[in-house]
């Protein structure tokens, strides 16, 4: 079976699919992509579709493999790199992932892990286990940091009206409050990218505190 995608016919398999799927989402968001916006989009009829991807759930598990495959760069510790430096650069490349397309983290949340992953996550927890956490402790601080990474990466591309004016009814309550004030302003010059990467801090330093206690 053949589709079309960009004027050019092409054999339809999984990864065109996936590949129209994904430009799809950023232009129209996950709340409006469909199966059959899809279909339309690449001139076949919506029950070919069915033939690789049974819904849209198994359509979104695939989108988001492919978005891991394509943004997430530091998966892996490097040769001789602490265990501090890898989970900050891993969260990072993971929240740059989903940060690439419109909704990627809607698009991840939910998902599991695909079986054939599971021999990396062992080495995962191989290697914070060398390093002083409990394979338990490791898993907690993996999953923590992943599921905050989603969190921050939601909060960040939901919609909400922008532009001149945003905010300032906010901040001019905020003058009868010093310290709230004073962590307004803070927050306001950083943006979403500085406050990811302060919780990240926070994160990292509670599990550097719990390998000391457990010594």
């Amino acid at each position: 079976m053949t589709a079309q995608a960009g004027g050019i016919r092409m054999k339809l398999d999984q990864p065109l699919i996936v590949d129209e799927a994904l430009k799809l989402l950023n232009e129209v968001g996950i709340d409006a992509l469909s199966t059959r916006l899809l279909a339309q989009r690449l001139k076949v009829q919506q029950p070919a579709l069915y033939w690789h991807f049974r819904n849209k759930r198994a359509l979104l598990d695939a989108m988001n493999e492919e978005i891991l495959r394509r943004g997430h760069r530091h998966r892996t510790p490097r040769p001789g790199e602490a265990w501090q430096d890898f989970v900050r650069k891993n969260a990072r490349s993971f929240r740059g992932a989903l940060i690439a397309y419109r909704d990627g983290a809607r698009v991840h949340a939910g998902t599991e892990a695909d079986p054939e992953e599971l021999g990396h996550f062992e080495r995962l927890l191989e290697f914070l286990s060398g390093e002083g956490l409990s394979a338990i402790a490791a898993m907690e601080l993996l999953m923590t940091i992943g599921r905050y990474t989603v969190g921050c990466v939601m909060e960040e591309q939901a919609e909400y009206p922008t532009g001149p004016g945003r905010g300032e009814a906010l901040d001019a309550e905020a003058q009868d409050y010093p310290l709230l004030r004073q962590a307004l302003v803070h927050y306001r010059a950083g943006g979403h990218e500085a406050l990811f990467e302060s919780g990240l801090a926070l994160l990292i330093a509670g599990a550097e505190a719990r390998i000391v206690a457990e010594r």
